[in-house]
C-alpha cells in the first residue's frame, strides 16, 4: 500500500528473491546467499554506531553548558551525511550472470525502509501529515508526467496533467474567494518556492518597493530578498510570534516615499502565529499606503488549516491582498514536497513571456514541473473535501491543547497559539533526544506540530519519555531546565525562579 508504513522487516528476505541480469529468477538460495554477502559491503543499519553517539552526545553536552555560561548557543548543525551514505559503484564484469549487482541493490533499499518505518514513528517537530494511502496513484509511477510552462496553456509536451492541476488551482481559488476569470496560480515544488513567486509579483507590481516581514517569518522570505536584491526591513514581533504592526507602523513612516512590498505569516514557522491581516491592512491605510502596497500571505502550514477554525479571521482576496502560497506536503499529505501558489490574473502580466520552444507562456519561477502532484493533490481533495478538512484541522486542534496541558503537568513549560496546533516548550537537554524524535529547535525552546497523522497515543509515548528522561538530565541537581520566559512569556515559562 503506497504511503503507507508498514512491518519493514520482512523486507529483507523479500528483497533477496532478485533477477539476474537476463531476466531469469534467481535460486532463492542462491539469491539470499548474494544478499547476504552483498549486505557485508553495507553499513548494517542507517544510525552511527552508540559508541559514536555517546561520545558525540558527550561532547555536545559539553559545549552547550558551556555556551550557557557564556550567555550564547551555537546553532547545533546535524551530522555529515557522507559517513552514511550509500555509494554508487559500477557493477562487475560477470554481474550479468551471478546477478549479486540486484541484490545488493534490494538490501540497500530494504535497509532503508527500515530506516523510513522506524524514523516516522518518531516523527513530531515538522509539519508533515504521514497519513495517507496514494495506492490508487500506483499505476501512474510509470509515466514522466510534466507540467512545464503555464498550466492554463497547454504545452506542445503531450505527457502532462494540467486538467488535474488547474482543477486544483480551482478549488483553492474557491477556498480564497476569488474567481476563475481573475486569479492565475500554479503547482509549485515546495512552499519556498510559493514565497519566493508571491514577492517577484510584488516586486514586478512595485519595483521599488521596499519587502517588510516579521523577524519569525520563515527563511525563505528573506532569501528572496537577497535573490532579487531588494531593501529588506525586519519588523518586530509579539510574544505570540505575530507582527508587531506598532513597530511596523514606526518603519513604515521612516520610508514614507516607497511602495510596500509585505509578507504577512499565516502561521508562523517556530511557533505557528497568525500575523493580524486585518490590522496590517489598517496599519498601511491610515499611514498613507493606500494603493501603494502588495501583501503575500505566506501559508505553508496554516493556509489550508485557518479556513476550517471557528471564529478564525479569514484569508480572502475580497480582502486587498495579492497572493497566498501553501505548502501541499504539510497539511495536505503529499508525498512528495510541493505546493500551491494563487496571485490575481491582472498582476501575472508583469512578469510572463511567451516561449515559442513550449508553445507556452513562461510566468513561474521553475521551468520543469512535477506533473504527479497536482494529481496527488486532486486525489486527496476529492477524497476528504471541505468537511474531511474540517475534521482534521479540529483534531489537531484538541490534540495540540492535550499535549500542551499534559506537558505543564508534567513541569515543562509550555506554550500554545489561539489558532494553531503548533506546541513550543522547552528544548530538551539531550541533543539525541532532539534527533530521536526529530524536534525542531531554536535557542532554548524546540516545538512539536501536531497534525492529522500524530495521535494521542503517539503523543503519550513521547511525553512519558520525555519525562523520563527529563528526570534524569536534572537529577544532580545542579542543572536547571531552561528559562524561556523570554520565548514563551513568564505565564508559560516553568523553570526554577517562574514555576
Amino acid at each position: 500500500m503506497v504511503g503507507s508504513v508498514g512491518n519493514g522487516l520482512a523486507d529483507l528476505g523479500a528483497g533477496a528473491v532478485s533477477m539476474n541480469g537476463v531476466g531469469k529468477a534467481l535460486h532463492p538460495a542462491e539469491a539470499a546467499a548474494a544478499a547476504t554477502a552483498a549486505a557485508e559491503t553495507l553499513p548494517m543499519e542507517l544510525e552511527p554506531p552508540e559508541a559514536l553517539v555517546a561520545a558525540a552526545a558527550a561532547e555536545m553536552e559539553a559545549k552547550r553548558e558551556e555556551e550557557a555560561a557564556n550567555g550564547r548557543r551555537e546553532i547545533v548543525m546535524g551530522r555529515n551525511v557522507h559517513t552514511s551514505c550509500f555509494a554508487v559503484k559500477e557493477p562487475d564484469a560477470d554481474d550479468e550472470e551471478t546477478g549479486e549487482r540486484e541484490a545488493t541493490m534490494a538490501s540497500v533499499l530494504a535497509l532503508y525502509r527500515r530506516s523510513l518505518v522506524e524514523r516516522t514513528k518518531h516523527h513530531l517537530g515538522y509539519p508533515y501529515n504521514l497519513d495517507f494511502d496514494y495506492g490508487a496513484l500506483a499505476q501512474l509511477q510509470h509515466f514522466s508526467i510534466n507540467n512545464l510552462g503555464d498550466p492554463f496553456i497547454e504545452s506542445n509536451y503531450g505527457v502532462h496533467s494540467r486538467q488535474f492541476e488547474v482543477g486544483v488551482l480551482d478549488w483553492f481559488a474557491h477556498l480564497w474567494e476569488l474567481e476563475k476569470d481573475e486569479y492565475w496560480g500554479y503547482i509549485t515544488n515546495c512552499g519556498t518556492e510559493g514565497n519566493l513567486h508571491g514577492i517577484l509579483v510584488g516586486r514586478e507590481v512595485f519595483p521599488d518597493g521596499i519587502l517588510y516581514a516579521s523577524r519569525e517569518s520563515h527563511y525563505s522570505v528573506f532569501k528572496a530578498a537577497r535573490m532579487y536584491r531588494m531593501d529588506c526591513v525586519k519588523v518586530d514581533t509579539l510574544m505570540s510570534g505575530e507582527i508587531d504592526c506598532a513597530d511596523f507602523q514606526r518603519k513604515l513612516l521612516q520610508n514614507r516615499d516607497k511602495p510596500v512590498i509585505i509578507n504577512v505569516n499565516i502561521g508562523t514557522t517556530v511557533k505557528g502565529a497568525v500575523d493580524d491581516l486585518d490590522l496590517v491592512i489598517k496599519t498601511l491605510e491610515e499611514n498613507g499606503f493606500k494603493d501603494r502596497f502588495y501583501i503575500h500571505c505566506d501559508g505553508a502550514l496554516f493556509g489550508l488549516m485557518i479556513p476550517f477554525v471557528k471564529k478564525a479571521p479569514q484569508v480572502t482576496f475580497k480582502k486587498p491582498i495579492g497572493s497566498v502560497s501553501v505548502s501541499g506536503h504539510k497539511f495536505v499529505g503529499c508525498p512528495m514536497p510541493c505546493g500551491v501558489q494563487i496571485t490575481r490574473l491582472e498582476h501575472i502580466n508583469a512578469l510572463s513571456s511567451n516561449v515559442e520552444y513550449l508553445a507556452s507562456r513562461d510566468a513561474t519561477i521553475m521551468g520543469s514541473r512535477n506533473g504527479h502532484a497536482p494529481i496527488f493533490l486532486w486525489y486527496t481533495l476529492n477524497r476528504k473535501g471541505y468537511r474531511g478538512f474540517q475534521k482534521e484541522v479540529q483534531k489537531c486542534l484538541r490534540n495540540a491543547h492535550y499535549l500542551k496541558d499534559r506537558l505543564k503537568e508534567a513541569g515543562v513549560g509550555a506554550m500554545l497559539n489561539e489558532l494553531s496546533s503548533t506546541v513550543v516548550f522547552e528544548r530538551p537537554k539531550d541533543e539525541e533526544f532532539v534527533r530521536r524524535w526529530q524536534l525542531a529547535c531554536e535557542g532554548n525552546i524546540a516545538h512539536v506540530v501536531v497534525m492529522p497523522s500524530v495521535n494521542i497515543d503517539k503523543l503519550d509515548y513521547f511525553l512519558n519519555e520525555l519525562v523520563e528522561k527529563r528526570a534524569t538530565w536534572y537529577q544532580d541537581g545542579i542543572s536547571q531546565p531552561p528559562c524561556i520566559a523570554r520565548d514563551v512569556g513568564v505565564e508559560n515559562c516553568l523553570c526554577g525562579l517562574h514555576k
